[in-house]
Parts: C-alpha cells; structure tokens; sequence
C-alpha cells in the first residue's frame, strides 16, 4: 500500500497546499500524525465523498493497483477491505461513526500491519470559514514497540497520507 510515487506527484502534494500534513509526535515506538485540507463541498456531499473510498485512494497505494477494489462499510464493525481476484486484505476496522462528522477506523495500514503495531485512523469534517466548503482533519495515531521504529517511518505514512487527502479534497 505503500509504493513509492512519483517525484512530480510527490511534490505536488507537498507544495500544492491543498493537504497541509505534520508529524506532530515520533518516536521508535509511536507516531502522531495529523493532516488538514479544505474540500470544496457542503458537509453532506464531504461525507458521501468520504465514504467513497475508491473515489479517492491512490490505485498506487493498494495491494492490487486499483482503488477499484476498495469497500468501506461505514457503520461500527464495518470494514475497510480491498478485493481482487488474486487476494484480500482488511486495511481497518470501523470502531465509530457520527455521519457528516466523524469516522474512525482501526487498522495499521500497509507495511505497518505486518508489524504488529495498533493504529487509529480518525477522520473529522468540520464546517470550514468558507461557505460551502468542509474542513477536514485526518489523525493518525500508531504504537508498537520501540523495535518497531516508528520513528523512522512516520514521514513516508504523513506522505502517503497527505497524498491521500489531497485526492479526497480534489475529488481524484
């Protein structure tokens, strides 16, 4: 889930503006991460948006190559799963939803679910100043042990993640 992406697209996530990404805490055994954007949508369509996955996660990003093969079951238990004809894998699990305003999922996505860690994925829609656009906030929090090296990780998962939002907020 973590392939490495083009240099260009990199960059434009990074210099683009539309996802601002920080690791707000590291260490060998924990990482922090927080992302804000602004999506150009009222807070029902946001939502309708959020729920998409495959709307929005990079296809470069998946097991399968194709974001097409994502499900999310927004409801308690649901599942954040990617189906194709060679596999399966369950990225997270849903642990709470308040539609149009929160959704958390627990899963230690990509390389990081080999690793044992445990990890909480929240994301929050909120009204932005803007009429007619959704603020959204994006907290990942991951712990395992301190062989772990999170540490050392924490700023490709706020790349990839950034990248991840900036789709969300762009709509691709």
């Amino acid at each position: 889930m973590f392939r490495k992406s083009g240099v260009a697209g990199l960059a434009a996530v990074l210099l683009g503006g539309a996802a601002q990404g920080e690791v707000t805490a590291k260490s060998a055994d924990g990482m922090t991460i927080q992302i804000v954007a602004e999506v150009a949508l009222d807070r029902d369509d946001a939502w309708a948006r959020l729920v998409d996955v495959r709307r929005w996660w990079g296809g470069s990003h998946t097991y399968s190559g194709s974001a097409d093969n994502l499900s999310l079951d927004a409801e308690a238990g649901g599942c954040w799963c990617e189906r194709w004809s060679g596999g399966e894998v369950e990225h997270g699990r849903v642990l709470m939803v308040t539609p149009k305003t929160l959704l958390r999922i627990h899963g230690a996505f990509g390389p990081l679910q080999e690793m044992g860690v445990s990890a909480a994925m929240s994301f929050t829609l909120s009204d932005s100043a803007a009429a007619g656009k959704t603020k959204i906030t994006l907290d990942y929090k991951v712990v395992g042990s301190s062989l772990s090296a999170l540490d050392q990780l924490a700023p490709i998962v706020d790349q990839v993640l950034s990248e991840q939002v900036m789709r969300y907020a762009s709509g691709k």
